[in-house]
């Protein structure tokens, strides 16, 4: 699972010329599920998006969490995050997950962020949509569930390897 989190001032997010969710501050997670991804992908990567430390302090240091500055997040459904364009010009979408199953682990996702007392708003999974947004920094970060997860497996490793 992929997501490309990005921290905001505010953010809305219409279908059909019609707004259907909007936050404050807090974070834009645009979600991408893989054909792999479980469960456990939603948890870990909800849990990581909601403890992040991107927010500034009083002396202007990322330094706190989504958690710990009472913001809002939005979480919108991104296929095209799984594009696969190392081959051609045209990107191959054939590693998302199938649109039935992906909502699932999507809401699973949005309802784990809910679990930490996130307030969490969500786009229409599967719809067209207008995302707009006003970043603040802008701060961007990229997390992808397997890379992290292997990150943090191998920092737990015995020195020495495996």
């Amino acid at each position: 699972m992929i997501a490309l989190i990005q921290r905001v001032a505010q953010a809305s997010v219409s279908v059909d010329a019609r707004e259907i969710s909007r936050i404050g501050r807090g974070l834009l997670i645009l979600l991408g599920v893989f054909t792999n991804d479980t469960k456990d992908d939603a948890n870990f990567l909800a849990e990581k998006a909601v403890n992040l430390r991107i927010f500034d302090d009083d002396c202007g240091v990322m330094n706190l969490s989504l958690l710990e500055t009472g913001g809002e997040a939005l979480c919108v459904s991104q296929f095209t995050l799984c594009a696969n364009t190392r081959k051609g010009r045209r990107p191959s979408f054939s590693n998302a997950m199938k649109p039935d199953e992906a909502e699932k682990l999507y809401n699973a996702f949005c309802d784990e962020v809910e679990k930490h007392g996130i307030r969490t708003a969500r786009g229409l999974f599967g719809a067209t949509m207008a995302v707009e947004l006003i970043n603040d920094g802008p701060v961007t970060v990229i997390l992808n569930s397997r890379e992290t997860r292997r990150l943090n497996d191998r920092d737990l490793a015995p020195i020495g390897g495996r």
